[in-house]
């Protein structure tokens, strides 16, 4: 068994117009709700052995933040260009590459691959609101046998 988190990353800011989607960093809610809600995942006691993110900023900075309120070494956040916007069959990809030694993993990425993800994954449609996290148990042995309704919805939690 497998145990999988998707975290959508925390609200990023549209203040800057110039700046390129990519590199959008998190707006003043998202900086409220990303502690918040990595303190609730901490209050779970849930143990990671990895975290991967996109590579954009407001995911980044949301997998740091996690990092920083559960202890995780900056190390053991894989960073996977991928997962920037990425569709389902994007994710699977990324998700089939991961070390089997590491079986609850956290990523974090971006709607709606993210909530498309969970549907394709539990049969369960949830659309992810930011900064939001789900955990799916996973009925594999290993990360590339993942597949369409493979897992179950364990939780889903939010900052609204």
């Amino acid at each position: 068994m497998r145990t999988l988190y998707i975290t959508r990353h925390a609200k990023s800011s549209w203040d800057d117009l110039g700046i390129r989607d990519h590199d959008r960093p998190l707006n003043d809610r998202g900086e409220r709700d990303l502690p918040l809600m990595a303190r609730r995942f901490a209050e779970r006691r849930e143990s990671l052995d990895l975290m991967v993110s996109s590579t954009a900023v407001r995911a980044r900075s949301t997998a740091t933040g996690f990092a920083h309120e559960l202890a995780v070494p900056q190390e053991q956040i894989l960073l996977r260009p991928a997962l920037y916007l990425a569709t389902v069959d994007g994710w699977l990809e990324v998700l089939a590459a991961l070390p089997n030694d590491a079986t609850q993993v956290m990523c974090f990425g971006h709607n709606p691959g993210s909530s498309d993800l969970v549907w394709t994954l539990t049969g369960e449609q949830i659309d992810l609101p930011t900064c939001a996290t789900v955990r799916i148990d996973l009925d594999v042995d290993e990360w590339a046998a993942i597949a369409q309704d493979t897992g179950s919805l364990i939780w889903f939690d939010s900052p609204k």
